[in-house]
């Protein structure tokens, strides 16, 4: 069972690969714990207690097992699977966890005037980036129209005491790809501050999160991944203290139809996928749900309607465009700094 995300991460296996560095201090371990998660893997690099760090590491497996439970559309058991199941509108009960990070998607909904939308379910499902088939030919206009009206967040209410979610029109289903994988990220990163640990660099299928000075003092340095098929390849390094990164692309899952490379990423104002050329967002914040959350929504505005957003809400962004094979780059002012020759 697995969480396949929306908005795909780029550069997974490479960025944790950057982080060492020659030399560290007399005493500090530098410990590496890793394990599957979400269809993907994750890692956590931490310097610290050798002993303590590696018993939190079935505590760390545990966190994520949770979060799959929670919040995976990939199994039908899993709170959001059995709530997008459900045909009535009575109150479904969810955990709290659930509950904040659909707040965190609907925050950037709102803010993004709808770029991102928790409910896109019915949208994944006709173009086939679910966990149903795959589709062969693009849906019909008719398809559209009807998954369409089936998207709305008028047509969820949520109540927090106690948490539950309930659904205006049966139809109505839940996706919460786009951020989960920064919600888990963030929760190994709070677990290993409650176990003491400062100096860290946590990864979830390539979201991130850093803590403290990496080996050998300074930034953890981090790579992400130049945006083509084929072997990954890093094109732009940053250091990382104290916040985290996300990155979304629509490169590597996509639909081929008639010639054409149709991206998994839809736009829940059109219900189509995007065309703009805009082929990879990464944002820096100082949480791994608010960077995963913006990367999707800024992937779907596009370059000019994106970047306008980001500097209206001082984010920390990396455009990165494909014209006809040539790449081009538009980094926002806060991004730009942290960036390394």
């Amino acid at each position: 069972m697995r969480l396949i995300l929306q908005a795909l991460v780029l550069g997974a296996a490479l960025l944790l690969a950057l982080a060492a560095a020659p030399g560290r201090e007399p005493g500090a371990a530098l410990v590496e714990l890793s394990g599957e998660a979400f269809g993907s893997r994750w890692g956590v690099r931490l310097l610290g207690d050798a002993r303590v760090a590696r018993a939190l590491g079935p505590e760390l497996q545990g966190i994520l097992d949770a979060v799959d439970a929670q919040m995976s559309t990939w199994r039908a058991d899993s709170q959001l699977s059995r709530f997008n199941a459900l045909r009535d509108s009575g109150w479904f009960a969810v955990d709290r966890d659930l509950l904040r990070v659909l707040r965190a998607a609907l925050d950037v909904h709102a803010l993004s005037g709808g770029a991102l939308d928790p409910t896109v379910g019915p949208l994944v499902a006709l173009w086939g980036f679910g966990p149903g088939p795959a589709r062969i030919v693009p849906p019909a206009d008719g398809e559209l129209a009807l998954a369409l009206a089936r998207v709305g967040v008028g047509e969820l209410a949520i109540r927090d005491e106690p948490p539950a979610l309930r659904k205006a029109r049966a139809d109505l289903a839940l996706d919460l790809s786009a951020v989960a994988k920064g919600f888990a990220v963030d929760a190994l990163a709070l677990r290993l501050e409650e176990g003491g640990i400062e100096r860290f660099l946590v990864e979830v299928g390539g979201e991130l999160r850093a803590r403290g000075e990496g080996p050998g003092g300074g930034p953890w340095r981090v790579g992400i991944e130049r945006p083509a098929p084929g072997a990954s390849r890093v094109a732009w390094q940053l250091g990382l203290a104290d916040a985290a990164l996300a990155t979304s692309g629509d490169y590597r899952h996509y639909l081929e139809a008639h010639g054409r490379r149709l991206a998994h990423v839809i736009d829940p104002r059109t219900g189509r996928p995007v065309t703009h050329g805009v082929v990879s967002v990464s944002v820096l914040a100082g949480e791994a749900l608010q960077a995963d959350a913006w990367a999707t929504a800024l992937l779907v505005l596009g370059l000019e309607e994106g970047a306008a957003l980001a500097e209206r809400e001082g984010l920390a962004v990396l455009f990165v465009r494909d014209r006809d094979g040539r790449i081009e780059t538009v980094t926002t002012g806060a991004f730009e700094r942290k960036l390394l020759p």
